[in-house]
Protein backbone atom coordinates (compact mmCIF):
# COMPACT_ATOMS: atom_id res chain seq x y z
CA UNK A 1 0.00 0.00 0.00
CA UNK A 2 3.03 2.30 -0.17
CA UNK A 3 2.84 5.22 -2.54
CA UNK A 4 5.34 7.03 -4.71
CA UNK A 5 5.24 10.78 -5.08
CA UNK A 6 3.63 11.68 -8.40
CA UNK A 7 5.77 13.63 -10.84
CA UNK A 8 3.12 16.34 -11.06
CA UNK A 9 0.24 17.49 -8.84
CA UNK A 10 -3.20 16.24 -9.88
CA UNK A 11 -5.17 18.30 -12.36
CA UNK A 12 -8.88 19.04 -12.10
CA UNK A 13 -10.25 18.38 -15.58
CA UNK A 14 -13.60 19.40 -17.00
CA UNK A 15 -15.89 16.54 -18.04
CA UNK A 16 -15.25 14.92 -21.41
CA UNK A 17 -18.55 16.33 -22.68
CA UNK A 18 -17.49 19.87 -21.74
CA UNK A 19 -14.04 19.39 -23.24
CA UNK A 20 -15.51 18.00 -26.46
CA UNK A 21 -17.71 21.09 -26.77
CA UNK A 22 -14.64 23.28 -26.27
CA UNK A 23 -12.82 21.31 -28.97
CA UNK A 24 -15.62 21.76 -31.48
CA UNK A 25 -15.61 25.54 -31.07
CA UNK A 26 -11.83 25.90 -31.21
CA UNK A 27 -11.45 28.33 -34.15
CA UNK A 28 -9.01 26.27 -36.19
CA UNK A 29 -10.89 22.98 -35.87
CA UNK A 30 -14.21 24.73 -36.51
CA UNK A 31 -12.80 26.20 -39.75
CA UNK A 32 -11.41 22.80 -40.75
CA UNK A 33 -14.88 21.27 -40.28
CA UNK A 34 -16.51 23.98 -42.39
CA UNK A 35 -14.02 23.42 -45.22
CA UNK A 36 -14.42 19.66 -45.04
CA UNK A 37 -18.18 20.10 -45.50
CA UNK A 38 -17.65 22.68 -48.25
CA UNK A 39 -15.32 20.48 -50.31
CA UNK A 40 -16.88 18.59 -53.21
CA UNK A 41 -16.03 16.48 -56.28
CA UNK A 42 -14.63 19.52 -58.09
CA UNK A 43 -12.27 20.48 -55.27
CA UNK A 44 -8.67 19.99 -56.40
CA UNK A 45 -5.64 19.32 -54.24
CA UNK A 46 -1.91 19.18 -54.86
CA UNK A 47 0.47 16.27 -54.44
CA UNK A 48 0.68 16.83 -50.67
CA UNK A 49 -3.06 17.13 -50.18
CA UNK A 50 -2.96 20.92 -50.02
CA UNK A 51 -5.76 22.93 -51.57
CA UNK A 52 -4.62 24.27 -54.94
CA UNK A 53 -3.85 27.98 -54.91
CA UNK A 54 -6.60 28.84 -57.37
CA UNK A 55 -9.23 27.61 -54.91
CA UNK A 56 -7.89 29.34 -51.81
CA UNK A 57 -9.87 32.58 -52.40
CA UNK A 58 -13.12 30.62 -52.53
CA UNK A 59 -12.19 28.71 -49.39
CA UNK A 60 -11.34 31.94 -47.60
CA UNK A 61 -14.62 33.49 -48.71
CA UNK A 62 -16.54 30.46 -47.42
CA UNK A 63 -14.89 30.96 -44.02
CA UNK A 64 -15.69 34.68 -44.01
CA UNK A 65 -12.01 35.61 -44.16
CA UNK A 66 -10.49 38.63 -45.86
CA UNK A 67 -9.70 38.30 -49.57
CA UNK A 68 -5.98 38.84 -49.08
CA UNK A 69 -2.82 36.86 -48.36
CA UNK A 70 -3.66 36.49 -44.68
CA UNK A 71 -7.12 35.14 -45.48
CA UNK A 72 -5.67 32.67 -47.97
CA UNK A 73 -3.04 31.57 -45.43
CA UNK A 74 -5.66 31.01 -42.73
CA UNK A 75 -7.82 29.02 -45.15
CA UNK A 76 -4.82 26.94 -46.18
CA UNK A 77 -3.99 26.24 -42.53
CA UNK A 78 -7.56 25.12 -41.80
CA UNK A 79 -7.52 22.91 -44.89
CA UNK A 80 -4.28 21.22 -43.81
CA UNK A 81 -5.81 20.50 -40.41
CA UNK A 82 -8.87 18.94 -42.06
CA UNK A 83 -6.57 16.59 -43.98
CA UNK A 84 -4.30 15.88 -40.98
CA UNK A 85 -7.23 14.96 -38.72
CA UNK A 86 -9.02 12.72 -41.20
CA UNK A 87 -11.93 15.05 -41.84
CA UNK A 88 -10.99 14.76 -45.52
CA UNK A 89 -9.59 11.83 -47.48
CA UNK A 90 -7.20 12.73 -50.29
CA UNK A 91 -7.26 10.73 -53.52
CA UNK A 92 -4.33 10.63 -55.91
CA UNK A 93 -4.83 11.86 -59.48
CA UNK A 94 -6.14 9.29 -61.94
CA UNK A 95 -5.11 8.71 -65.51
CA UNK A 96 -1.80 9.68 -67.05
CA UNK A 97 -1.19 12.87 -65.06
CA UNK A 98 1.80 12.47 -62.82
CA UNK A 99 4.39 14.64 -61.09
CA UNK A 100 4.22 17.67 -58.79
CA UNK A 101 1.64 19.43 -60.96
CA UNK A 102 -0.82 16.55 -60.88
CA UNK A 103 -4.04 17.32 -59.04
CA UNK A 104 -6.05 14.96 -56.89
CA UNK A 105 -9.48 15.07 -55.35
CA UNK A 106 -10.94 14.77 -51.88
CA UNK A 107 -13.93 13.23 -50.18
CA UNK A 108 -15.36 13.43 -46.68
CA UNK A 109 -13.32 11.41 -44.20
CA UNK A 110 -14.69 9.06 -41.58
CA UNK A 111 -13.77 11.46 -38.78
CA UNK A 112 -16.05 14.17 -40.14
CA UNK A 113 -19.06 12.09 -39.18
CA UNK A 114 -17.57 11.27 -35.78
CA UNK A 115 -17.46 14.94 -34.86
CA UNK A 116 -21.26 15.11 -34.93
CA UNK A 117 -22.28 11.50 -34.45
CA UNK A 118 -19.49 10.14 -32.26
CA UNK A 119 -18.83 10.22 -28.54
CA UNK A 120 -16.98 12.95 -26.64
CA UNK A 121 -13.97 10.61 -26.62
CA UNK A 122 -14.10 10.47 -30.43
CA UNK A 123 -14.16 14.26 -30.65
CA UNK A 124 -11.25 14.60 -28.24
CA UNK A 125 -9.21 12.00 -30.09
CA UNK A 126 -9.64 14.00 -33.32
CA UNK A 127 -8.75 17.21 -31.49
CA UNK A 128 -5.59 15.60 -30.11
CA UNK A 129 -4.58 14.68 -33.65
CA UNK A 130 -5.11 18.31 -34.57
CA UNK A 131 -3.02 19.45 -31.61
CA UNK A 132 -0.22 17.15 -32.75
CA UNK A 133 -0.29 18.69 -36.22
CA UNK A 134 -0.28 22.26 -34.89
CA UNK A 135 2.50 21.42 -32.44
CA UNK A 136 4.57 20.18 -35.38
CA UNK A 137 3.88 23.44 -37.24
CA UNK A 138 4.86 25.46 -34.18
CA UNK A 139 8.26 23.77 -33.97
CA UNK A 140 8.97 23.95 -37.72
CA UNK A 141 11.75 26.28 -38.91
CA UNK A 142 11.09 29.76 -40.22
CA UNK A 143 12.69 30.93 -43.47
CA UNK A 144 12.09 33.67 -45.99
CA UNK A 145 13.23 31.92 -49.16
CA UNK A 146 13.14 28.16 -49.52
CA UNK A 147 15.01 28.21 -52.85
CA UNK A 148 18.32 28.93 -51.14
CA UNK A 149 17.93 25.70 -49.14
CA UNK A 150 17.11 23.35 -52.03
CA UNK A 151 20.01 21.35 -53.40
CA UNK A 152 20.61 20.28 -56.99
CA UNK A 153 18.85 16.98 -56.38
CA UNK A 154 15.78 18.78 -55.03
CA UNK A 155 16.37 17.85 -51.38
CA UNK A 156 16.31 20.44 -48.58
CA UNK A 157 19.56 21.14 -46.76
CA UNK A 158 18.29 21.08 -43.19
CA UNK A 159 21.78 21.76 -41.82
CA UNK A 160 21.63 25.17 -43.48
CA UNK A 161 18.53 25.94 -41.41
CA UNK A 162 20.48 25.59 -38.16
CA UNK A 163 17.43 23.71 -36.93
CA UNK A 164 17.28 20.71 -34.62
CA UNK A 165 13.69 19.40 -34.76
CA UNK A 166 14.08 17.29 -31.60
CA UNK A 167 15.56 20.18 -29.63
CA UNK A 168 12.81 22.53 -30.83
CA UNK A 169 10.07 20.11 -29.84
CA UNK A 170 11.75 19.40 -26.50
CA UNK A 171 11.97 23.12 -25.72
CA UNK A 172 8.31 23.79 -26.52
CA UNK A 173 7.22 20.72 -24.56
CA UNK A 174 9.32 21.94 -21.63
CA UNK A 175 7.63 25.34 -21.77
CA UNK A 176 4.19 23.76 -21.93
CA UNK A 177 5.13 21.45 -19.06
CA UNK A 178 6.18 24.42 -16.93
CA UNK A 179 2.94 26.20 -17.81
CA UNK A 180 1.01 23.08 -16.81
CA UNK A 181 2.86 22.88 -13.49
CA UNK A 182 2.25 26.57 -12.77
CA UNK A 183 -1.46 26.00 -13.46
CA UNK A 184 -1.97 22.95 -11.23
CA UNK A 185 0.88 23.41 -8.75
CA UNK A 186 -1.15 24.32 -5.66
CA UNK A 187 -4.02 21.97 -6.42
CA UNK A 188 -6.47 24.81 -7.02
CA UNK A 189 -5.94 25.10 -10.81
CA UNK A 190 -4.99 28.77 -11.02
CA UNK A 191 -6.50 30.75 -13.86
CA UNK A 192 -3.99 33.58 -13.63
CA UNK A 193 -2.07 34.10 -16.90
CA UNK A 194 1.72 33.73 -16.84
CA UNK A 195 3.98 36.48 -18.21
CA UNK A 196 5.87 35.33 -21.29
CA UNK A 197 9.24 36.59 -19.96
CA UNK A 198 8.83 34.46 -16.80
CA UNK A 199 7.97 31.41 -18.88
CA UNK A 200 10.97 31.91 -21.17
CA UNK A 201 13.25 32.52 -18.18
CA UNK A 202 12.06 29.29 -16.55
CA UNK A 203 13.69 27.41 -19.43
CA UNK A 204 16.82 29.54 -19.82
CA UNK A 205 17.99 30.99 -16.50
CA UNK A 206 19.82 28.44 -14.26
CA UNK A 207 18.19 27.90 -10.86
CA UNK A 208 21.37 28.89 -9.02
CA UNK A 209 21.90 32.15 -10.95
CA UNK A 210 21.10 35.20 -8.82
CA UNK A 211 21.64 37.83 -11.52
CA UNK A 212 21.24 36.84 -15.18
CA UNK A 213 24.16 37.72 -17.44
CA UNK A 214 23.74 39.71 -20.64
CA UNK A 215 24.12 36.50 -22.63
CA UNK A 216 21.35 34.82 -20.63
CA UNK A 217 19.09 37.85 -21.07
CA UNK A 218 19.75 37.71 -24.81
CA UNK A 219 18.72 34.04 -24.85
CA UNK A 220 15.55 34.86 -22.88
CA UNK A 221 14.70 37.59 -25.41
CA UNK A 222 15.14 35.21 -28.33
CA UNK A 223 13.06 32.55 -26.57
CA UNK A 224 10.28 35.09 -25.91
CA UNK A 225 10.06 35.95 -29.59
CA UNK A 226 10.02 32.30 -30.61
CA UNK A 227 7.34 31.54 -28.03
CA UNK A 228 5.31 34.52 -29.19
CA UNK A 229 5.16 32.99 -32.67
CA UNK A 230 4.38 29.53 -31.27
CA UNK A 231 1.60 30.63 -28.96
CA UNK A 232 0.00 32.58 -31.80
CA UNK A 233 -0.18 29.24 -33.65
CA UNK A 234 -1.34 27.22 -30.65
CA UNK A 235 -4.16 29.56 -29.58
CA UNK A 236 -6.53 28.81 -32.53
CA UNK A 237 -6.56 25.08 -31.73
CA UNK A 238 -7.84 25.97 -28.24
CA UNK A 239 -4.73 25.04 -26.26
CA UNK A 240 -4.02 28.45 -24.74
CA UNK A 241 -5.48 31.88 -24.19
CA UNK A 242 -2.76 34.23 -25.34
CA UNK A 243 -2.19 37.97 -25.23
CA UNK A 244 0.63 38.50 -27.75
CA UNK A 245 3.69 40.66 -27.32
CA UNK A 246 2.85 44.29 -28.02
CA UNK A 247 4.15 44.84 -31.54
CA UNK A 248 5.16 48.40 -30.62
CA UNK A 249 7.87 46.84 -28.47
CA UNK A 250 9.47 45.31 -31.52
CA UNK A 251 10.00 48.79 -32.91
CA UNK A 252 11.02 50.30 -29.59
CA UNK A 253 13.62 47.60 -28.98
CA UNK A 254 15.14 47.44 -32.46
CA UNK A 255 13.07 44.48 -33.61
CA UNK A 256 13.56 42.54 -30.41
CA UNK A 257 11.51 42.60 -27.22
CA UNK A 258 13.95 42.72 -24.31
CA UNK A 259 12.93 41.35 -20.91
CA UNK A 260 10.96 44.08 -19.10
CA UNK A 261 12.34 46.36 -16.45
CA UNK A 262 10.75 46.18 -13.01
CA UNK A 263 8.62 49.27 -13.54
CA UNK A 264 7.24 48.25 -16.95
CA UNK A 265 3.81 46.85 -17.72
CA UNK A 266 4.59 43.14 -17.87
CA UNK A 267 1.46 42.36 -19.88
CA UNK A 268 2.94 44.17 -22.90
CA UNK A 269 5.46 41.34 -23.17
CA UNK A 270 2.84 38.64 -23.61
CA UNK A 271 0.57 36.75 -21.21
CA UNK A 272 -0.46 33.13 -21.59
CA UNK A 273 -2.53 30.52 -19.77
CA UNK A 274 -3.70 27.02 -20.57
CA UNK A 275 -7.39 26.63 -21.27
CA UNK A 276 -9.31 23.73 -19.68
CA UNK A 277 -8.95 21.99 -23.04
CA UNK A 278 -5.24 22.84 -22.99
CA UNK A 279 -4.81 21.20 -19.58
CA UNK A 280 -6.44 18.07 -20.99
CA UNK A 281 -4.25 18.17 -24.10
CA UNK A 282 -0.92 18.69 -22.36
CA UNK A 283 -1.75 15.96 -19.83
CA UNK A 284 -2.64 13.58 -22.68
CA UNK A 285 0.70 14.32 -24.37
CA UNK A 286 2.58 13.72 -21.11
CA UNK A 287 0.77 10.45 -20.45
CA UNK A 288 1.68 9.37 -23.98
CA UNK A 289 5.39 9.56 -23.13
CA UNK A 290 5.03 7.95 -19.71
CA UNK A 291 4.92 11.00 -17.41
CA UNK A 292 2.96 10.46 -14.19
CA UNK A 293 0.30 13.17 -14.51
CA UNK A 294 -2.66 12.27 -12.26
CA UNK A 295 -6.12 13.78 -12.56
CA UNK A 296 -8.70 14.19 -9.83
CA UNK A 297 -11.18 11.34 -10.21
CA UNK A 298 -8.56 8.78 -11.29
CA UNK A 299 -9.03 6.92 -7.99
CA UNK A 300 -12.82 7.13 -7.71
CA UNK A 301 -13.40 3.53 -8.79
CA UNK A 302 -10.42 2.01 -6.96
CA UNK A 303 -10.16 0.53 -3.48
CA UNK A 304 -9.49 2.48 -0.30
CA UNK A 305 -5.87 1.32 -0.25
CA UNK A 306 -5.30 2.90 -3.69
CA UNK A 307 -7.18 6.03 -2.60
CA UNK A 308 -5.20 6.65 0.59
CA UNK A 309 -1.93 5.80 -1.12
CA UNK A 310 -2.78 7.90 -4.15
CA UNK A 311 -3.72 11.09 -2.31
CA UNK A 312 -0.79 10.77 0.11
CA UNK A 313 1.14 13.63 -1.48
CA UNK A 314 -1.71 15.59 -3.06
CA UNK A 315 -2.25 19.24 -2.08
CA UNK A 316 -5.09 19.46 0.44
CA UNK A 317 -7.79 20.83 -1.94
CA UNK A 318 -7.02 18.12 -4.49
CA UNK A 319 -6.99 15.36 -1.87
CA UNK A 320 -10.38 16.47 -0.56
CA UNK A 321 -11.88 16.52 -4.06
CA UNK A 322 -10.52 13.05 -4.81
CA UNK A 323 -11.94 11.64 -1.57
CA UNK A 324 -15.31 13.30 -2.22
CA UNK A 325 -15.51 11.65 -5.65
CA UNK A 326 -14.50 8.31 -4.15
CA UNK A 327 -17.19 8.56 -1.47
CA UNK A 328 -19.80 9.60 -4.03
CA UNK A 329 -19.37 6.21 -5.71
CA UNK A 330 -20.14 4.40 -2.43
CA UNK A 331 -22.67 4.52 0.32
CA UNK A 332 -21.49 5.41 3.81
CA UNK A 333 -22.04 1.80 4.85
CA UNK A 334 -18.79 -0.02 4.29
CA UNK A 335 -16.78 3.01 3.15
CA UNK A 336 -15.60 3.86 6.67
CA UNK A 337 -14.59 0.29 7.43
CA UNK A 338 -12.73 0.03 4.12
CA UNK A 339 -10.87 3.27 4.83
CA UNK A 340 -9.86 2.16 8.31
CA UNK A 341 -8.63 -1.20 7.05
CA UNK A 342 -6.51 0.50 4.39
CA UNK A 343 -4.99 2.83 7.00
CA UNK A 344 -3.24 0.01 8.83
CA UNK A 345 0.41 -0.73 8.27
CA UNK A 346 3.99 -0.20 9.45
CA UNK A 347 5.50 1.06 6.18
CA UNK A 348 6.85 4.58 5.72
CA UNK A 349 3.64 5.99 4.22
CA UNK A 350 1.31 4.38 6.79
CA UNK A 351 1.14 7.44 9.10
CA UNK A 352 0.21 9.60 6.11
CA UNK A 353 -2.49 7.10 5.12
CA UNK A 354 -3.92 7.30 8.62
CA UNK A 355 -3.93 11.10 8.44
CA UNK A 356 -5.85 11.03 5.15
CA UNK A 357 -8.13 8.31 6.54
CA UNK A 358 -9.09 10.60 9.42
CA UNK A 359 -9.76 13.46 6.98
CA UNK A 360 -11.82 11.15 4.75
CA UNK A 361 -13.86 9.90 7.71
CA UNK A 362 -14.74 13.51 8.51
CA UNK A 363 -16.39 13.68 5.07
CA UNK A 364 -18.32 10.46 5.69
CA UNK A 365 -19.96 12.06 8.72
CA UNK A 366 -21.93 10.43 11.53
CA UNK A 367 -22.54 7.27 9.48
CA UNK A 368 -18.91 6.33 10.13
CA UNK A 369 -19.38 5.97 13.89
CA UNK A 370 -20.05 2.19 14.06
CA UNK A 371 -16.93 1.39 12.02
CA UNK A 372 -14.85 3.89 14.02
CA UNK A 373 -16.01 2.43 17.34
CA UNK A 374 -15.01 -1.01 16.12
CA UNK A 375 -11.42 0.25 15.85
CA UNK A 376 -11.13 1.57 19.43
CA UNK A 377 -9.03 -1.38 20.59
CA UNK A 378 -6.85 -1.48 17.48
CA UNK A 379 -3.26 -0.53 18.44
CA UNK A 380 -2.77 1.47 15.21
CA UNK A 381 -6.22 2.99 14.86
CA UNK A 382 -7.44 3.35 18.45
CA UNK A 383 -6.02 6.83 18.90
CA UNK A 384 -7.39 8.01 15.57
CA UNK A 385 -10.78 6.54 16.47
CA UNK A 386 -10.91 8.39 19.81
CA UNK A 387 -9.98 11.70 18.20
CA UNK A 388 -12.67 11.26 15.54
CA UNK A 389 -15.35 10.32 18.07
CA UNK A 390 -14.47 13.24 20.33
CA UNK A 391 -14.53 15.69 17.42
CA UNK A 392 -18.00 14.44 16.45
CA UNK A 393 -19.39 14.78 19.99
CA UNK A 394 -19.88 11.06 20.48
CA UNK A 395 -20.79 9.76 23.95
CA UNK A 396 -19.03 7.05 25.92
CA UNK A 397 -15.58 7.53 24.37
CA UNK A 398 -13.15 5.52 26.52
CA UNK A 399 -10.02 7.37 27.63
CA UNK A 400 -6.88 6.22 25.82
CA UNK A 401 -4.12 4.39 27.68
CA UNK A 402 -0.94 6.44 28.06
CA UNK A 403 0.93 4.24 25.58
CA UNK A 404 -1.67 5.05 22.92
CA UNK A 405 -1.32 8.80 23.55
CA UNK A 406 2.41 8.68 22.88
CA UNK A 407 1.99 6.34 19.89
CA UNK A 408 -0.54 8.72 18.33
CA UNK A 409 1.81 11.69 18.88
CA UNK A 410 4.66 9.89 17.11
CA UNK A 411 2.35 8.77 14.30
CA UNK A 412 0.96 12.29 13.81
CA UNK A 413 4.39 13.88 13.51
CA UNK A 414 5.60 11.05 11.25
CA UNK A 415 2.71 11.78 8.88
CA UNK A 416 3.57 15.47 8.68
CA UNK A 417 7.26 14.74 8.16
CA UNK A 418 6.44 12.41 5.28
CA UNK A 419 4.13 15.01 3.75
CA UNK A 420 6.88 17.69 3.78
CA UNK A 421 4.40 20.23 5.11
CA UNK A 422 4.94 23.85 6.10
CA UNK A 423 7.97 24.11 8.39
CA UNK A 424 6.40 26.61 10.79
CA UNK A 425 3.27 24.48 11.14
CA UNK A 426 5.39 21.39 11.73
CA UNK A 427 7.42 23.18 14.40
CA UNK A 428 4.19 24.27 16.09
CA UNK A 429 2.92 20.68 16.02
CA UNK A 430 6.16 19.37 17.52
CA UNK A 431 6.19 21.92 20.33
CA UNK A 432 2.45 21.53 20.95
CA UNK A 433 2.44 17.73 21.23
CA UNK A 434 5.59 17.54 23.35
CA UNK A 435 4.29 20.34 25.60
CA UNK A 436 1.03 18.52 26.37
CA UNK A 437 2.81 15.85 28.36
CA UNK A 438 5.37 16.49 31.09
CA UNK A 439 8.39 14.29 30.62
CA UNK A 440 7.37 13.60 27.00
CA UNK A 441 10.84 12.59 25.86
CA UNK A 442 11.38 10.36 28.89
CA UNK A 443 8.52 8.23 27.61
CA UNK A 444 8.49 8.75 23.85
CA UNK A 445 11.64 6.74 23.09
CA UNK A 446 9.89 3.60 24.37
CA UNK A 447 7.02 3.89 21.84
CA UNK A 448 6.67 0.78 19.66
CA UNK A 449 6.39 2.65 16.36
CA UNK A 450 8.65 2.16 13.30
CA UNK A 451 9.22 5.91 13.01
CA UNK A 452 9.97 6.65 16.68
CA UNK A 453 13.70 7.35 16.30
CA UNK A 454 13.27 9.38 13.10
CA UNK A 455 10.49 11.46 14.66
CA UNK A 456 12.52 12.19 17.80
CA UNK A 457 15.52 13.22 15.70
CA UNK A 458 13.28 15.60 13.74
CA UNK A 459 11.86 16.99 16.99
CA UNK A 460 15.42 17.67 18.10
CA UNK A 461 16.00 19.71 14.96
CA UNK A 462 12.70 21.55 15.05
CA UNK A 463 11.99 22.31 18.71
CA UNK A 464 12.53 25.97 19.58
CA UNK A 465 13.46 25.22 23.20
CA UNK A 466 17.17 24.25 23.28
CA UNK A 467 16.82 22.05 26.37
CA UNK A 468 13.85 20.15 24.95
CA UNK A 469 15.61 19.85 21.59
CA UNK A 470 18.55 18.26 23.41
CA UNK A 471 16.18 15.94 25.31
CA UNK A 472 14.65 14.90 21.96
CA UNK A 473 18.07 14.05 20.52
CA UNK A 474 18.92 11.97 23.59
CA UNK A 475 15.59 10.18 23.31
CA UNK A 476 16.26 9.48 19.62
CA UNK A 477 19.61 7.90 20.54
CA UNK A 478 17.88 5.71 23.15
CA UNK A 479 15.25 4.67 20.63
CA UNK A 480 17.88 3.66 18.08
CA UNK A 481 19.87 1.75 20.68
CA UNK A 482 16.73 -0.02 21.84
CA UNK A 483 15.78 -1.08 18.32
CA UNK A 484 19.34 -1.93 17.36
CA UNK A 485 19.28 0.70 14.57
Amino acid sequence: MSAERPTLPPVRLHTEAELARDALVAPLLARAVRLARWAGPETRVGAGGELVEAQLPAAAEHLGLAADEDGAADASEAWRLAVDTGLLDVHDPEGEAEGDDAEGTVSAGENLGLLTGGSPQDVLAIWLDGLEAVHADATAPFFDDLTDLVGEDGSIDFDALDWDPEAEAEFLDGVLGNLYLLTVGDGSDSEAPVPLPALAASMIVPDDMDEPTDDILEQVSEAMMRLDDQFRLLEPIGLVAYQPVDEALLVEEADRAQPPADDEDISRYGMVKLTPLGLYGIRARMLEVGVDAPAIGDLADKGADALLGGVAYYPEPAARSEVEQWLARRGADGAAAELLDAARGADQQAPLRRLHCQQALALVGAEAEPAVRAALDDPELGGLARVWLAEHGAADVPPPPESMIFWLAIDTIAAQLEADGDLDELQGLVEGLSGQHSGFFDQAWRVEHPATADVLEAMGRLHGDKKKAKDARKAAFKARSRSGG
